[in-house]
């Protein structure tokens, strides 16, 4: 695989954190609307943002139209298919939850070849993970890096009881928990009277996310 242009690895991590904090409030909108889905495709020729500005504007138009109901569907006909046969290099690289209400291709209204997606239980991330965020970017410059955040997350509620409670998950659950534990805002000897339990959200676990790369991938 070509890798001509491949950006600094140093660099590309450090832009992980600047291209995901914007993108959180793109995706995270609560509007109810009326579905109004169109089913006809629409073209297969698509421009790939070369930029993460334009590449976080085309996510955030896609939202909007998931939010309003007016989805086009793009890049799922025969053609695209067979255009993607041989190569494919997407536009963004989304790492989000395993939740079933919050499939990235869906909330960002794309198709095919158009984004890199890894899914894990409340965006906990290793070294496999980080790797398979970091693909696209090193090897074909897809120009922006995406954590997906959402509420009601079921991954961090239990991991948040499990830290509360002190009652470990069975299973592989607890390395779930294990990721998500430095995400967690613990409060102060001072604050313990007010507030004396763990606190995980989908902000401070997106945060905590972002930066986990910077902290644990060391430079090519």
């Amino acid at each position: 695989m070509s890798t001509v242009g491949r950006p600094d690895r140093r660099a590309l991590l450090g832009g992980v954190v600047a291209s995901a904090t914007v993108a959180l409030a793109g995706c995270s909108s609560t509007s109810a609307a009326t579905p109004t889905a169109r089913t006809s495709p629409t073209p297969t020729a698509t421009t790939r943002p070369a930029t993460p500005a334009a590449a976080f504007a085309r996510l955030v138009e896609g939202n909007k139209r998931w939010v309003s109901g007016d989805l086009r569907h793009p890049d799922r006909d025969p053609d695209r298919r067979q255009l993607l046969a041989r190569k494919h290099e997407p536009f963004g690289s989304v790492l989000a939850c395993i939740d079933s209400r919050v499939p990235p291709e869906l909330l960002f209204d794309t198709g095919l070849g158009d984004l890199y997606v890894m899914r894990t239980g409340g965006e906990a991330i290793g070294p496999v993970v980080t790797g398979s965020v970091e693909y696209g970017p090193m090897t074909s410059g897809t120009p922006i890096i995406v954590v997906l955040g959402h509420q009601r997350c079921g991954a961090v509620e239990a991991a948040y009881k499990s830290l509360r409670d002190g009652k470990p998950l069975p299973g592989d659950l607890r390395s779930i928990v294990e990721a998500l534990e430095p995400a967690t805002d613990r409060p102060s000897a001072r604050a313990a009277t007010t507030r004396s339990r763990p606190w995980l959200g989908p902000r401070s676990n997106s945060r905590h996310t972002i930066c986990a790369p910077t902290r644990t991938s060391p430079p090519s």
